[in-house]
């Protein structure tokens, strides 16, 4: 019985942490990128309000904040041209 639990525990952590995990955004080498300074200020002229900014495990930038409308919004860029590649809003 106990064996049974450990196998379907691990599953879950393994399923659990594939859904977390973001976007692929870019093979591109971080040469070619938007330095995180362009992008913080592009976001800035659209009209974000950034409260964390990241680089994440699938070569995206991410931010969590507010867009324009103070709607609270997660989302992945592809930092070569700054486009959305994933977004979540909280509205």
């Amino acid at each position: 019985m106990k064996m049974h639990s450990i196998a379907v525990t691990g599953a879950a952590l393994l399923f659990a942490g594939a859904a977390v995990a973001g976007p692929q955004c870019t093979e591109a080498p971080e040469a070619d990128w938007l330095s995180q300074n362009a992008m913080k200020q592009k976001l800035a002229d659209q009209g974000y309000t950034v409260d964390r900014f990241k680089v994440t495990d699938g070569s995206c930038y991410e931010i969590y904040g507010k867009d324009k409308k103070g709607v609270k919004v997660e989302i992945y860029f592809n930092p070569v041209n700054g486009e959305i590649v994933e977004e979540h809003r909280n509205e």
